[in-house]
């Protein structure tokens, strides 16, 4: 599987048509991203949806980021990984997580109680592991990662995966990472991006995405372990976090950022774009970028 070293995030292809979210996967992929990320919450259901767009496109890579194995159980979800990987061999990359507590227990999510997150975690990619399948077989291996921000989460993804997708973190999260993952593992950060150049607008259109993220446990004491105090994580969000957390500016910004992350550890890069608009599809920008590709 080759997802090169820069990818597209996107979580606004949940809210198009179909037909225009295809058109736009077409588009990424001829632009030459080597990876398609996309995630699940509330929108469309995470496997199917990977299956058409996976359908709209040639060579691309479509990667969950990430499936809830709240939301199928492990034989579901490892059946679901091996139709997609026989229909587009190398072409299919799963990413696991374990969610949030407040997103899982919320009355009309998933209704479940958390427990050890790290032991639900291992118990399930177990399970996955011995599931039958008596559907033919891929003819290709099948590839999943976990998502992952603390030291035992990060081992356990370098011992039972292929490595780790990364959301809303730092570069320092990234150094941090490869430590705990070793030499080997997929390292996959997310990184969101504003290619605007003035400071205030560049942090208003930020702060609309991270001041949501930043409410959410997981981030906000992931955040607290690379040096961010309660006053960078109060109300939307300190400069000093936004700029950490957001690569804006122009396109040799976003490029020194992705760079920062490569170097610091990371395989390939997500991109997720954030503009003043978050219902439409930001594909001026996804344009822009194409130009860090090569």
């Amino acid at each position: 599987m080759d997802i090169g070293r820069v990818g597209i995030w996107s979580i606004a292809l949940d809210t198009q048509p179909l037909s225009a979210a295809q058109d736009a996967v077409a588009e990424l992929d001829e632009l030459g991203f080597g990876a398609l990320w996309i995630p699940e919450a509330t929108g469309k259901e995470i496997m199917s949806h990977a299956a058409l767009l996976l359908a709209a496109s040639r060579r691309m890579v479509v990667a969950t980021g990430i499936a809830n194995l709240w939301a199928r159980d492990a034989t579901a979800m490892v059946n679901a990984q091996r139709t997609l990987t026989e229909g587009f061999p190398d072409r299919f990359l799963l990413g696991i997580g374990v969610s949030h507590t407040p997103a899982i227990a919320h009355r009309g999510h998933h209704g479940h109680q958390m427990a050890s997150p790290l032991q639900v975690t291992r118990d399930y990619l177990t399970a996955m592991d011995a599931a039958p399948y008596y559907g033919a077989p891929p003819a290709t291996g099948l590839h999943r990662i976990l998502a992952a921000l603390g030291p035992k989460m990060l081992r356990l993804a370098a011992e039972l995966t292929g490595g780790t997708h990364t959301y809303t973190v730092p570069v320092e999260h990234t150094e941090f990472s490869r430590r705990h993952l070793g030499e080997g593992p997929l390292l996959i950060p997310e990184q969101k991006v504003v290619l605007v150049t003035d400071p205030g607008d560049a942090r208003r259109i930020a702060r609309a995405n991270v001041s949501r993220v930043i409410r959410l446990p997981n981030y906000a004491n992931n955040l607290r372990r690379h040096g961010f105090t309660d006053d960078d994580l109060a109300g939307q969000g300190s400069d000093r976090l936004i700029d950490a957390l957001v690569a804006w500016g122009t396109l040799d910004d976003i490029h020194r950022r992705v760079k920062d992350h490569l170097d610091a550890g990371a395989d390939h890069v997500a991109l997720q774009v954030l503009t003043a608009d978050p219902t439409t599809l930001p594909r001026r920008e996804w344009g822009e970028l194409a130009a860090l590709i090569h």
